[in-house]
């Protein structure tokens, strides 16, 4: 990992924990109004990285092509509270976008086989692959604290 890591967790249970759970990942841009937008995408996490897609056309790709820098967690909205969050900065590609689409679906719906899924593959050409390198990751775990709830 090239970040700064800093929690409770170590390097292999902050990727374990990335790569476990599919939830979507909370993205912070900023935009040009200076009030930053908060996006939520599914997510791999693979060789100390994020990896998502995006339509071309989509508000997020352009805040992304405006300013690199990110805000990122993922983190469940129920009790016990734990996750991961952080800064990084965001690349822009057209290569690989609609593999990598495959592969979320897979990961969020289990198939390529739904109509959502379906919609999704037939602009598998107009996606965006966002990929993004983590410069400071924080975890936290209130599961043991929180073990009552």
């Amino acid at each position: 990992m090239h970040a700064t890591l800093k929690g409770p967790w170590l390097e292999t249970q902050v990727e374990q924990y990335l790569q476990e759970n599919a939830i979507p990942l909370r993205l912070a841009c900023n935009a040009a109004d200076g009030f930053p937008r908060i996006v939520s995408v599914w997510f791999r996490y693979r060789q100390h990285r994020f990896y998502c897609v995006s339509h071309r056309d989509s508000q997020l790709v352009a805040l992304l092509r405006d300013d690199e820098k990110v805000g990122f967690e993922v983190a469940p909205n129920e009790p016990p509270y734990c996750g991961v969050r952080g800064q990084g900065i965001a690349v822009l590609s057209n290569d690989g976008a609609g593999t990598e689409l495959e592969q979320l679906l897979q990961r969020y719906l289990g198939s390529t086989e739904s109509s959502l899924g379906s919609w999704l593959l037939t602009r598998r050409h107009e996606e965006v692959l966002i990929s993004i390198e983590p410069r400071r990751i924080f975890s936290w775990d209130y599961r043991q604290r929180m073990s009552d709830v």
